[in-house]
Formats: C-alpha cells, sequence, structure tokens
C-alpha cells in the first residue's frame, strides 16, 4: 500500500513494491518522483524525517533526515548583518541538505534493490516531463518577477510559467542523478558500496562542490540585502543521517509516535494528552469540538516555542499531569494567544518584532509593525492552501507519503525544503537549497537558539499509531498546521470511529494564534474553518474566535497507511482535497 501527496509518486512507490521492493525501496521511490512533480513543495536541497517499524522490530524507529546549521553560523553573525531574524529566501538560511542522504542511508540498511531502480522514475520524470499540476503553475506565476529580477538561473529553468498540464521538464536534475548512479556504479556490484559511493559523491563530491561554489556568491533575499551563505562543501562532509527512539504517548487506547524535540511533532502528544484530561470530546466538526480542539492547540504551541529545540529535554513538558493542569484553562470562550506554561517565549515573539519582508523587485520593502504581510493575501491563501509570497517567502509547503509492503515494514516521511520559490537555483545541479534556519530564534538561551552544527526546531511531523494489533502510519504537510490537522483526523479515526478516507475527508480546521515557524514569525489571530463545518462558525464566533471560513476543500493533504498484524489487512486513504493526492494498493 502507498499513499502520498502525489499520483505519480504512489504510482512510483507500487511499482517497486509490484517488482519486489520493500516498503523502504518503494518510499525512496516516491520520494525521489516527489522531487521532481511538487518542487515547490520539497527537493533534493531539503530534509525528511520519517518514523518506520520492520517486519523484524515493530517498535517504530526516527530516520533523521534534518540537516545542521553550518559552522559559521552564529547569532553574532546574523546581528552584524543588522538580522534579528533568520531570512526565509535566499542562502542564510541553508542548512546541509539531508533528505538524499536520509534516503540513501534507509536504503542501504533496510533496502534491497538497486539504486538504478529505486531513481528510474525521478529521473524519467525529471528527463521527459510530467503534467504539472496548478500548485506549481500558480507558485511559478507568483514568484515569476523575482526570478525575472535577480535570480535567473531560476528564470532559466521555470519561466515562462507554463499551463497546468504542460510537460516540464528538468533535464540538469536528471543528469545530476545519472551522475549520482555512474559514481555510484563505479564503485562495484555490491550494493551497500554503490549507496556509500552515492553519498560520497552527494556529501564530499559533485555536489557538495556545486553547492559550495554557488553559497560563495552572492543572493537577494527577503531581508532586501544581498548575501553570501554560510553553508561550506566541509558541513556536507561532516554531517550523517542517522537513527533515534520515537517520543511517545499513550491516549484514547493507543501509543502515538512522534518525532523528537527538533521538530514540532510533540504538540500533537500534548493536545491529546489535554483533551484526554477534559474527558468525553464532543463530537466531530461541532462547535464544541471545534472550540476545545482549538483551544489546546494555542496551548501546546505557546509551549512549542518555548521548550522545544534540539536536544531539548521534554520530560516536564509531556508530563501528564502538566497535561491536566494546562486543560483547566481552557474555558467555553476563546482564550488568548501566547499562554506561556514551562520555559519563556521569545522576546520577538512577546514584543510583536517587526521584520523586513520583500526584496521589493527594485526597491526593498519593510514588513509592517508584527511582521504584518505587505502581500495581498493571494486567492491560494484565502483558499487555505500555503502561502507564497511574490518573493518567495513560504509558509509550510511540504509533502508526505506512507508505505508499507507485504512483510511488516511500514514507514511514515514527510519530505520538504529546497522549494523552487525560496533560493535559487543551483544550474548545474537543477535544484535549490532548503531555507530551514529560518525556523531558529537569533535570542539567545533558548531551545532553538541558532548554533553551529545544531538542527532547527523544524515544522516536519510523521505519525505513527500502535493499538491492539494495528499499526497506523499518517502525516500531512502544512508547516504549523501539520499537527493540527493531524490531531483532527485521529480523532476522527480513534475516537469517533471513521475509516481512514472518512477521517481525512471530514471538515477540518487550525488556528494561527502562535508565533509562526516562517518567516517574519508573525503570531495570527485566525481560526480558519472549511465551511462544510455550517452552523458551528455562529456559535465559534459567538465564542469569541476570529474565523475565517475557506472554501469547503481547502485544508490539509492528509494520507495514512494501516494494518492490521493479526490478518494481513491494509487499508489506506489519501486527500482528495486539489485532486492530486492518491492512495493505491494490491
Amino acid at each position: 500500500m502507498v499513499a502520498s501527496t502525489h499520483w505519480l509518486a504512489s504510482s512510483a512507490g507500487m511499482a517497486i513494491l509490484e517488482r519486489g521492493g520493500n516498503a523502504f525501496d518503494a518510499a525512496a521511490a516516491a520520494a525521489f518522483t516527489l522531487h521532481v512533480c511538487e518542487p515547490h513543495m520539497n527537493g533534493p536541497g531539503g530534509e525528511v524525517p520519517a518514523i518506520f517499524v520492520t517486519a523484524d522490530d515493530p517498535t517504530p524507529r526516527v530516520l533523521c533526515g534534518q540537516g545542521v546549521a553550518p559552522a559559521a553560523a552564529t547569532t553574532a553573525r546574523f546581528r552584524d548583518l543588522g538580522l534579528d531574524v533568520v531570512p526565509g529566501t535566499g542562502l542564510l538560511a541553508a542548512t546541509v541538505p539531508g533528505a538524499l542522504g536520509a534516503w540513501l542511508t534507509l536504503l542501504r540498511d533496510h533496502g534491497t534493490m538497486p539504486l538504478r531502480e529505486v531513481l528510474d522514475a525521478a529521473i524519467g520524470y525529471a528527463e521527459h516531463g510530467h503534467p504539472v499540476v496548478q500548485a506549481v503553475v500558480d507558485t511559478i506565476g507568483t514568484v515569476a518577477e523575482l526570478f525575472t529580477a535577480h535570480w535567473p538561473s531560476s528564470a532559466r529553468l521555470w519561466l515562462p510559467t507554463p499551463k497546468a498540464g504542460d510537460l516540464v521538464r528538468n533535464p540538469a536534475l536528471a543528469e545530476t542523478y545519472r551522475r549520482l548512479l555512474r559514481e555510484a556504479e563505479a564503485a562495484g556490484p555490491d550494493r551497500e558500496a554503490q549507496l556509500e559511493a552515492a553519498r560520497r559523491a552527494w556529501y564530499e563530491g559533485f555536489v557538495a562542490e556545486a553547492i559550495d561554489a554557488f553559497c560563495r556568491t552572492e543572493v537577494i533575499d527577503d531581508s532586501g540585502r544581498h548575501h553570501t551563505g554560510l553553508l561550506t562543501g566541509a558541513d556536507l562532509a561532516a554531517w550523517r543521517p542517522g537513527y533515534e527512539p520515537t517520543v511517545s504517548m499513550d491516549a484514547f487506547g493507543w501509543q502515538v509516535h512522534k518525532v523528537g524535540a527538533w521538530s514540532q511533532g510533540p504538540v500533537l502528544l500534548q493536545q491529546l494528552a489535554m483533551l484526554e484530561a477534559m474527558g468525553d470530546l464532543p463530537g466531530p466538526a461541532t462547535a464544541a469540538q471545534l472550540h476545545r480542539v482549538v483551544e489546546v492547540a494555542k496551548l501546546a504551541f505557546a509551549d512549542r516555542d518555548a521548550t522545544y529545540g534540539d536536544g531539548a529535554d521534554l520530560t516536564a513538558v509531556l508530563d501528564p499531569a502538566y497535561a491536566a493542569e494546562r486543560a483547566k484553562l481552557v474555558d467555553e470562550t476563546a482564550g488568548p494567544a501566547l499562554r506561556n506554561g514551562l520555559g519563556r517565549l521569545p522576546k520577538y515573539v512577546l514584543e510583536g518584532g517587526t521584520a523586513p519582508l520583500g526584496l521589493g523587485i527594485g526597491e526593498p520593502t519593510l514588513g509592517g509593525s508584527g511582521g504584518t504581510l505587505q502581500d495581498p493575501e493571494p486567492p491560494q491563501y484565502r483558499r487555505g492552501e500555503p502561502f507564497v509570497s511574490r518573493w518567495g517567502t513560504t509558509r509550510g509547503d511540504t509533502c508526505h507519503l506512507d508505505v508499507a509492503d507485504r512483510w511488516g515494514n511500514v514507514i511514515s516521511a514527510t519530505p520538504s525544503g529546497g522549494w523552487l520559490q525560496s533560493s535559487p537555483t543551483i544550474e548545474s545541479l537543477g535544484f535549490c537549497l532548503g531555507t530551514r534556519a529560518q525556523m531558529f530564534w537569533l535570542e539567545e538561551d533558548l531551545p532553538n537558539t541558532l548554533a553551529p552544527g545544531k538542527r532547527p526546531r523544524t515544522t516536519l511531523s510523521p505519525s505513527f499509531a500502535t493499538k491492539e494489533g494495528v499499526q497506523l502510519s499518517f502525516g500531512t504537510p502544512g508547516g504549523d498546521q501539520q499537527d493540527q490537522w493531524q490531531l483532527v483526523f485521529f480523532l476522527n479515526h480513534a475516537v469517533h470511529g471513521m475509516n481512514l478516507q472518512e477521517a481525512i475527508d471530514s471538515p477540518t480546521w487550525h488556528t494561527t494564534a502562535f508565533a509562526s515557524s516562517f518567516y517574519p514569525r508573525a503570531t495570527g489571530t485566525q481560526l480558519l474553518v472549511e465551511d462544510r463545518v455550517g452552523e458551528a462558525v455562529d456559535e465559534l464566533r459567538r465564542r469569541g474566535h476570529d474565523v475565517l471560513t475557506v472554501d469547503p476543500w481547502s485544508l490539509g493533504r492528509m494520507s495514512a497507511v494501516s494494518r492490521n498484524l493479526e490478518t494481513g489487512l491494509l487499508r489506506a486513504g489519501a486527500n482528495a482535497r486539489a485532486q492530486q493526492g492518491y492512495a493505491v494498493g494490491r
């Protein structure tokens, strides 16, 4: 079974399973295809966290494909540049690109197929073309002026703006993957030796050399000024992906597993713990349920910004007694944003910090008080889609995939970063770098303060849950919304008894009443609700919520796969919104 955010990725993964590959071979093939077909959501310059179980070991584990900050990335360096937040575009925000290293490591340790077969679909779609989806077209159109005026390498790859359904090619990326294969296969017939040779070519060879050279150029970013990057070939050579335990909690009869404190994943656990402490959950998509879920989200995300970060100890914040105390703050009316619990919130958040936004296409433009965007909200944001400004500033573009094979291997992965709109294309490679370092704080002595060799506290948040012989793999794109949309899905399935597709299709919502993880780190007020919830909207407004109704099928891009361990029966569901997600199985 394969479910993902793009039908071509799901089909690529299933083709691998049909040829005898396992879930890890299929997941990598799907991920490489997503790099080609959803370039506005992820790319080879990005990152990926994953949670997986193997047929031999049912204990969920984390695969960390989140790269670290460069050795030169210090808070003093950014202060010297006159910055109080890390720009969301350009080169300064680049961390080590971790996605390729993670997939190669997973293939080496748990896969079965040669790299050539795993890369076959991605190379084919990059070289011969794939039908571009409307969301990619909209993104390219939004940033076309930026590309023309300032990022010519991106303009040469993506302009003129295609039409939905046009075949779009990326021959440079196809050649990058072909060269990777040539260098891998030069190591001889041994599969593991080939994968290690591919890793060296990426992190110590021709890819690292091209990235190092490109980062020495000056590139304009959304601070309105030109900056060179901090990332070097030495940073890439020093980094390795790794495995680590999940963070888990029992809730509503399930054991739920998430990535640790370098992700926002534990906020799902916090929300579940508070909801369980509050007793019987109101019915799905009712005003009573929406109110309760939104209020615990505000509390959990405030804790996220005060206590999460690479290496942080979350024992206290995940204590059920703490959850019960936090839950007591929820009453019948909408509470404020940023109610601190443990730790301390960044001063930038509390003081409504002002960040410059926009290189202005000619003249720098500054954002207003509190990081207010000067771009008018584009149509896709009013529909609930991730926001992209004409300067490439992005909120929450990501992919997700879930795969289960017939032997008992299951994986949940959330590839992201390396967005075509947020950093200029490295022309010789056919992809751009990520901007994940924008999620660090530049204030000293916070759990998520920028430091060399540190992972940013990312929004990427795959999920895994188990209950009485059932394994459930699920997730969604969506930046700060990921663990809100996943919560709605999980409650629908685990508490209200909906099947996977019903749980995905049910109306959903999210709040913006906490500090955004994305530049310029603004704190919002709105509760976005799919208008299918109907009469609940009036009651929510009566309770004091700032409700914005959006298109009826616009929030979330969930997918999920489940396995019954006793019968071997597999089930899956994928997002119907935007008519792009796809679940396939046999």
